[in-house]
């Protein structure tokens, strides 16, 4: 990431140069600097936001694991874990751990999935047999995390407030249809390395269900006009959310356990979560900033733009690009990237659309391999790239197509 940061900054150093001394743009230093000291004050804004949807969801999900919901999961998607994952022990606890792992990815609570992430990381190495390889279980459960199956994309849908969006949950049907076809991708891929037999009656069974449901939600939309398809995705963004908390609240009363207490709870760690991230944010922020600033940014979008333009196609997708090249290496990257695309084009244009779709419908692919296998001193990483970087590119082609189909 220290070579990424400082590269950006290096090449808008370069333009920056180019702009001054061979077009004449003097004034090219003072917006850099202006729209650098804006992207620190932009960071402060979201992170306000993002300390209380962080909190919120981990106060939430202590609720689900204190009254036992998490465990009930568990036993309900043990049989086909026990089938991807068979070498680890029977009614292991790391079921727990991975379930609430994947829960909080499916709330897209990215930031806060990785802690979770790490103790699950944690509990397999111990039953590693090679600590210094990656086991099947460990890619598995990595590309999982990675190819960022989110159901519910609590914090786009709080980035897009913050920037002024009227309708925040626009997206919300766009990225369940690209991650879920990104998952299938990321985990046919390791199955296909793991020799998993994607023919058993479990893993078949969810397989074609889970694109039953993409299939059936993809039908119902080829038959709605694109007004209809925009005022469903919100009302079920928004209806879903209300439901999901309802639910865990009632859940936890029917359990008679203390609520407001394992919400306190689990808010403190979701406190220690978001006080973390705004260094980073900061940082990639105003390494973004003074890219666009320089021109920099500009020159390679218009290289890539011009060549579809050569070839016939339509260019407008290529203004989201900077998140998509982001995002296999940083979060904070990506999230900067869509967040300076939001800014620069609006909120609800185009680019920012698909921008972020494209946040939403994979992970920080490197960034999960560095952080999950370093904290546990894995050095061999198997197949553990080529899944996340198939989840990736499938995620990526996924979200243009579908971004064209709903916003045209």
């Amino acid at each position: 990431m220290n070579k990424v940061w400082i590269s950006l900054f290096l090449i808008s150093a370069l333009s920056s140069i180019y702009q001054s001394l061979i077009l004449g743009n003097i004034d090219v230093f003072r917006l850099i600097v202006l729209n650098m000291f804006s992207m620190t004050k932009m960071s402060v804004d979201i992170m306000l936001i993002l300390f209380g949807t962080i909190t919120l969801w981990l106060g939430l999900l202590k609720i689900a694991e204190n009254s036992g919901l998490v465990n009930k999961i568990s036993n309900f998607i043990y049989p086909l874990f026990e089938k991807i994952m068979p070498e680890i022990p029977k009614n292991h606890p790391v079921f727990g751990t991975i379930t609430m792992s994947l829960s909080a990815n499916i709330l897209g609570l990215d930031n806060a999935s990785i802690p979770i992430g790490l103790r699950a990381m944690k509990e397999l190495q111990n039953i590693n047999p090679y600590p210094e390889e990656a086991s099947n279980a460990q890619i598995m459960l990595l590309v999982l995390s990675a190819s960022s199956l989110t159901i519910i994309p609590i914090n786009i849908f709080m980035f897009r407030a913050q920037q002024g969006s009227i309708n925040p949950t626009l997206v919300f049907l766009p990225i369940i249809i690209s991650t879920s076809i990104s998952t299938l991708a990321g985990f046919f891929t390791v199955a296909f390395y793991q020799k998993i037999k994607i023919y058993d009656p479990i893993i078949l069974k969810t397989i074609i269900l889970f694109s039953l449901f993409i299939g059936i939600l993809i039908a119902i939309l080829l038959n709605l006009s694109a007004v209809s398809i925009s005022i469903l995705s919100s009302l079920l963004g928004n209806l879903t959310l209300f439901i999901l908390i309802i639910s865990f609240i009632l859940y936890g009363t029917y359990k008679k356990i203390n609520v407001y207490d394992a919400f306190i709870d689990g808010a403190k760690d979701g406190f220690d979560v978001s006080k973390n991230i705004l260094p980073y944010l900061i940082a990639m922020l105003c390494a973004v900033g003074a890219l666009r600033s320089s021109g920099a940014l500009d020159y390679i979008l218009y290289i890539i733009k011009y060549i579809f333009n050569i070839l016939h196609c339509d260019s407008r997708f290529v203004d989201a690009l900077p998140t998509a090249i982001m995002k296999p290496f940083s979060g904070s990257a990506a999230r900067s990237t869509m967040l300076e695309t939001m800014s620069h084009f609006g909120v609800d244009s185009f680019p920012a659309l698909l921008s972020a779709v494209m946040q939403g419908s994979s992970e920080t692919t490197f960034y999960f391999l560095t952080v999950y296998f370093g904290s546990i001193g894995i050095k061999n990483y198997r197949h553990a790239l080529v899944g996340a970087l198939a989840s990736d590119i499938v995620g990526m082609t996924t979200a243009i197509l579908v971004c064209y189909w709903f916003f045209g």
